[in-house]
């Protein structure tokens, strides 16, 4: 228990730093490589718990992917973070009010420990039928017998969202060369072949 104490305090106490170090670096760089660790660290608070495979998707695909897109696209965009900067007193007002209601959701949150002390327990309690099975196992047949609608409503959004990202995205450029599969399957065997007779140590 003391070990596993000592382990809990260090990877949460980490994460928060790593969490507060995301926001407060100057350079995005730093701030997405702080992101990883805190990513690492919070991986390691799962398996603490006993969701290994929430852990190891932490890592997979967050770790994996995302912070690395992530890095990748501030590395290779030429942006002027100065001039970004500037703008910062324009959307205060705005950031402060998603603060605070981020604020009040979270005294909710834990007010709620405090009115319904049993909903902890409730929480806490393995789901009937699935103490026996492994992590993964517990959360499909949670995640697609109960929530399944849920599931498949998340799935659509990402889907509509990824769709309106490439339309948005999608520009005309002059001067760009693409691909047209069907000029390419129509257009006569003259264009597309091309006989010649190369004679010998001469090349075409």
């Amino acid at each position: 228990m003391i070990i596993q104490a000592l382990a809990f305090y260090l990877f949460a106490a980490i994460t928060v730093a790593s969490g507060f170090m995301v926001i407060a670096s100057r350079n995005p760089v730093h701030s997405v490589l702080f992101l990883i660790l805190a990513f690492f660290n919070a991986a390691g608070l799962f398996v603490l718990m006993g969701a290994e495979f929430l852990g190891m998707l932490l890592v997979i695909v967050y770790v994996g992917a995302v912070a690395v897109l992530f890095l990748f696209v501030v590395m290779m965009l030429d942006i002027n973070f100065v001039e970004l900067r500037q703008g910062f007193l324009q959307y205060l007002p705005v950031g402060g009010m998603i603060g605070i209601v981020l604020l009040i959701e979270l005294a909710m949150v834990l007010g709620g420990w405090v009115i319904a002390p049993e909903a902890r327990s409730v929480a806490a309690d393995p789901i009937p039928a699935l103490d026996k099975v492994t992590n993964t196992h517990a959360l499909g047949a949670v995640l697609y017998t109960k929530y399944i609608y849920l599931f498949q409503g998340a799935g659509l959004i990402l889907l509509v969202a990824m769709i309106g990202a490439i339309v948005l995205t999608l520009r005309s450029r002059p001067g760009v060369r693409r691909q047209s599969i069907s000029e390419q399957v129509n257009r006569p065997r003259d264009e597309a072949v091309a006989i010649r007779k190369v004679e010998p140590r001469k090349g075409i």
